[in-house]
């Protein structure tokens, strides 16, 4: 009895050849990465890039801090804000969440998104300056 496990084991060891050959490489696909930015990260780049932007063009806005939260502390009678704007220190708070998350996308991807979160600081900005938004682009982008 004893010589008849042995015998088994001994026909399971691992051998130089898998079942088709192939024992021993590595797989094709590896496990998914990790994304090399997350939202968070995206949505600060484009607020930074935007209010840069912005204040490349206007110099009223050149002393301005554009800020990033999470959400506001609590919602007005238009519903949950986008942003604040702070006229006495100099700043503009644009809440990351509701950007994100309430914003109605025809198509729900990464240009799109940008876009909107592009639109929020130009909006904001505008508010800040009390202008139109279609008023901050420099002549010089205009077309017609």
């Amino acid at each position: 009895m004893m010589r008849r496990r042995i015998q088994a084991s001994a026909r399971r060891a691992p051998t130089r050849h898998g079942r088709h050959g192939r024992e021993g490489r590595s797989p094709v696909v590896r496990p998914p990465l990790p994304p090399l930015e997350s939202r968070y990260e995206k949505f600060d780049l484009t607020v930074g890039t935007t209010a840069e932007f912005l204040r490349s063009a206007w110099e009223e806005l050149r002393d301005v801090r554009f800020e990033i939260a999470d959400m506001p502390a609590a919602s007005d009678d238009d519903g949950i804000p986008r942003w604040l704007v702070d006229r006495k220190d100099k700043r503009i708070v644009m809440f990351r969440i509701p950007i994100e998350r309430l914003s109605h996308l025809h198509r729900s991807d990464d240009l799109h998104r940008r876009v909107e979160i592009e639109g929020c600081v130009f909006r904001a900005a505008a508010e800040y300056l009390g202008r139109d938004p279609w008023d901050l682009g420099p002549e010089r982008f205009r077309d017609f």
